[in-house]
């Protein structure tokens, strides 16, 4: 009986081990893994940095975007019609931005305030981002204007 007793204690014990070492290899491949990420990110001129969640013991990769305030610009005058021909080459700028990677989200706020939507833009550098804004044919045409700004997130968080 208390053979049994210890060979129970012992499979118990090695278990819980096992899980242990799975969850140290577990963190070192995440860690690896952010690592990994933080170096593309950094040859790429993306400003990153790291920290440990206090919590969780997570490394949390941190990135600088850029978001874009889309204000009322001075030429607002189109009829319906040129207004909607805008907001169409309007949405597929943005779309495009999204498909090629430089713009994670975009969207309009829900006031008919003098800030009228938001783009943050995936890119290394406020010029770059900047650029990509001001191809926008809205704003090309001043119906709206840019305001950028840095902006950090962690990587690989999402909306809830």
């Amino acid at each position: 009986m208390k053979k049994l007793i210890i060979y129970s204690l012992a499979l118990i014990f090695l278990s819980c081990n096992e899980d242990v070492i799975k969850t140290k290899e577990e963190a070192v491949t995440v860690s690896i893994s952010t690592m990994e990420l933080k170096k593309e990110l950094t040859s790429k001129g993306f400003e990153v940095f790291d920290y440990v969640d206090e919590k969780t013991h997570d490394t949390v990769l941190m990135q600088q975007y850029f978001i874009a305030f889309l204000k009322k610009g001075p030429n607002r005058m189109q009829n319906k019609s040129q207004s909607d021909s805008l907001q169409a080459l309007h949405l597929a700028h943005l779309g495009r931005m999204y498909e090629e990677g430089y713009a994670d989200i975009s969207g309009p706020f829900g006031d008919d305030g003098e800030i009228r939507g938001i783009t943050i833009y995936n890119t290394p550098t406020l010029k770059i981002a900047d650029s990509l804004a001001n191809l926008d044919p809205m704003v090309q045409s001043g119906r709206l204007i840019i305001e950028l700004h840095p902006w950090w997130a962690a990587k690989g968080f999402h909306l809830r």
